[in-house]
C-alpha cells in the first residue's frame, strides 16, 4: 500500500524478483476484464467511464477469482484492498502474512508524478526523472505515444493525496490491528527497499 507516485510498482517488481512471488495488481485485472469485455470487465467500465469508484464487491471478486487459481503459491497484492470491506472479504479467504505501507512525503509525490508518462493500454509507466522511456514520448514496447494524464498535476495530484489517506487509513488500522503491518518512510525507492528486503528476508527464514 501507499499514495499514488510512492513507488509501490518499483517496490514490487524488486520484491517479485527476489523472493519468487507471484503478483496481481488490482489495476491490471480490471484492464484486462475490460479489454477481454467480459461481464465483470463490461460492468466495471460502466462506472470507471462514469468517473465512479468499481463496488466493493466487484473488485473484491475479481481478486478472489484470480487467487483462487494461485493457491499453491505466494502472491503479492498491488492496489488492493482500498477499503476495510475488502481487506475483511480478503482475510476471511487468506492469511495475509504481511501488510506493507510505503510512506512517501507529498511533495516528492508532486515532483515525481509531473514527470510520469503512461502507455494507455499495457498500463506501463515511465518518469523523466529516474526511469524515462528510450524515445521521449514513446512505449518502448510497442512504440506507441505516452500520455499524460490530467490527474497527475499538481494541485489534482495534492487533492487525490489527502482522498488517499483518508479512504486508507482505517484500511491501514485494519492491518495494523492485526500486527501483520509494517511501514517503511523515505523519500526514494533506493532508500526504502534495503529496509523492506530485510523484513521480507526475517520472514521467509523463519
Amino acid at each position: 500500500m501507499g499514495p499514488p507516485g510512492s513507488g509501490k510498482g518499483t517496490i514490487s517488481s524488486r520484491i517479485v524478483k527476489n523472493f519468487n512471488l507471484s503478483y496481481l495488481a488490482s489495476g491490471d485485472i480490471l484492464r484486462s476484464h475490460i479489454a477481454q469485455e467480459t461481464s465483470k470487465g463490461k460492468e466495471a467500465k460502466k462506472y470507471i467511464e462514469k468517473g465512479q469508484l468499481v463496488p466493493d464487491e466487484l473488485v473484491t471478486s475479481l481478486i478472489l477469482e484470480q487467487l483462487g487459481a494461485m493457491s499453491k503459491c505466494s502472491w503479492l497484492l498491488d492496489g488492493f484492498p482500498r477499503t476495510v470491506k475488502q481487506a475483511e472479504d480478503l482475510c476471511l479467504k487468506h492469511n495475509i502474512t504481511l501488510a506493507i505501507n510505503l510512506a512517501v512525503p507529498d511533495e516528492v509525490i508532486i515532483s515525481r508524478l509531473k514527470g510520469r508518462w503512461l502507455h494507455p493500454s499495457s498500463g506501463r509507466i515511465y518518469n523523466t526523472n529516474f526511469n524515462p522511456p528510450k524515445i521521449s514520448g514513446i512505449d518502448d514496447v510497442t512504440g506507441e505515444k505516452l500520455i499524460q494524464r490530467d490527474d497527475d498535476k499538481p494541485d489534482i495530484v495534492l487533492a487525490r493525496l489527502l482522498h488517499y489517506r483518508e479512504g486508507n487509513f482505517p484500511v491501514l488500522e485494519y492491518f495494523r490491528n492485526k500486527n501483520v503491518l509494517k511501514e517503511f518512510s523515505g523519500r526514494e525507492s533506493n532508500e526504502i527497499w534495503p529496509r523492506v528486503k530485510l523484513c521480507l528476508e526475517e520472514i521467509f527464514q523463519k
